[in-house]
């Protein structure tokens, strides 16, 4: 039998009988004929516990020692798993995430692989043992520092080890039952996804979809590792994220039509910057996006209007994450005299809510409805992007929720019956 590599989330392992809970469960995979890696991430709040702890101690922490501090998290769970695994009479072993290999770039906070070298988890594995890891953490391949790989990270561990391992399957469990076509806190008749492409998943994620991470969909898609999103909470089989939904595979022997759309997704935690009155000159936008790219900042949407005749100015807006809306701020006003525009404008009251599907490619008319859903909701939207199967808009934060209701509902997403539960987690 090969390899399962499983991912716990924090409110899988929320107290001491969560973790016993888990560890029955790992267990029962052993016993089933097959060697198990497990990435875990820190028990229930603790990671933003640790946050708080950090922010009323020092205003301005500094990113490396923030990385050491919440990396402790995710190592105090994998040695209790590991304890109660023992205490089901198997053995573990538990390493952090440089001890397993998981080589990074070296920027702290939101680090990325670059390598895994699973030497030490490979000759675990043919010791006998189960392995555990500490998700979510690495070791920059430069400074040789300890780094975090952002918020659920612990899920880009989980695909990164199945892929170095060759693992047949990557099992991501979670609070709920799957991939639904909305959030089920806020769309309670929200349906679960049987399967779903990389590509659509990417959007999801990409989109504020929590249940998993951007990266940890890219490196599936990469080395083509399954993922199988389910509860910890049941045995329910949970969504497949797979290469093509079409073609039969590990979940289900049939070919199935594709929907039209997987769901729409919501994103709070993104802010809105518009540079004023920027020149319309050659390379002056090039300067402004230089300028974030060197603070190490992602953008998301971004939207240049028609300059005005009269004044040759125009005016460059995008969203980012909410977080490094201040350091693009201050990077920003490091270059107004070279670049020559007017002002700043910050907004941290907006969220993102996106339609996806892959079916948008071959029928009209989606944007259209998706805009009237909107407009029946009385939601006013701020900026529109899409892609190939994706619309997003940028909305009043206050009007996400009606925003996700009406598309969701205009969209026929509802289910028949209310099947949409979340087990566990505050949502922090």
């Amino acid at each position: 039998m090969g390899i399962v590599v499983q991912k716990y989330g924090g409110s899988s392992l929320a107290d001491a009988d969560a973790i016993k809970r888990v560890a029955r469960r790992i267990v029962d995979v052993k016993k089933s004929g097959h060697d198990v890696v497990v990435a875990v991430s820190a028990m229930g709040d603790t990671t933003d516990d640790l946050l708080d702890l950090a922010t009323g101690v020092s205003p301005l922490p500094p990113a490396r020692e923030m990385d050491m501090l919440l990396t402790a998290g995710e190592r105090i769970s994998m040695a209790l798993v590991a304890m109660a695994i023992s205490d089901l009479g198997f053995t573990a072993r538990s390493f952090t995430g440089s001890q397993a290999g998981v080589i990074t770039d070296s920027v702290h906070g939101k680090a990325k692989i670059i390598d895994v070298t699973p030497g030490r988890i490979t000759q675990a594995i043919g010791e006998g043992h189960i392995v555990i890891v500490a998700g979510f953490q690495g070791v920059s391949a430069d400074t040789k520092e300890i780094t975090t790989l952002g918020r659920g990270g612990t899920d880009t561990t989980a695909v990164a080890l199945a892929a170095a391992l060759e693992a047949d399957v990557c099992e991501i469990y979670t609070d709920v039952d799957g991939v639904f076509t909305a959030d089920p806190r806020i769309v309670p008749s929200a349906r679960k996804l049987g399967r779903v492409s990389y590509e659509e998943m990417l959007e999801l994620a990409a989109c504020g979809a929590k249940i998993l991470h951007l990266r940890c969909v890219e490196y599936g898609r990469r080395y083509g590792i399954p993922i199988h999103v389910r509860s910890s909470f049941s045995q329910l089989e949970g969504t497949w994220v797979v290469n093509d939904p079409q073609l039969s595979g590990p979940s289900q022997g049939e070919t199935m039509e594709q929907p039209i759309i997987a769901g729409v997704a919501h994103d709070r935690s993104e802010a809105k910057i518009t540079v004023v009155g920027v020149p319309d000159k050659v390379g002056e936008a090039a300067r402004i996006f230089e300028a974030l790219a060197d603070a190490q900042i992602n953008l998301d949407m971004i939207v240049q209007n028609i300059s005005a005749a009269a004044t040759s100015l125009t005016d460059i807006s995008f969203t980012l994450p909410r977080s490094d809306g201040q350091t693009a701020m201050t990077a920003l006003a490091r270059i107004q005299a070279e670049v020559g525009y007017d002002k700043l404008l910050y907004d941290d009251k907006i969220g993102k809510v996106s339609l996806i599907g892959a079916g948008m490619r071959s029928h009209p008319g989606i944007t259209s409805k998706f805009f009237g859903a909107l407009a029946s909701a009385g939601v006013n939207i701020g900026m529109i992007s899409t892609s190939e199967i994706r619309i997003s808009v940028i909305v009043d934060e206050n009007a996400v929720d009606d925003a996700v209701r009406a598309t969701h509902t205009a969209f026929d997403l509802d289910a028949d019956e209310v099947e949409a539960v979340v087990y566990g987690g505050t949502g922090r």
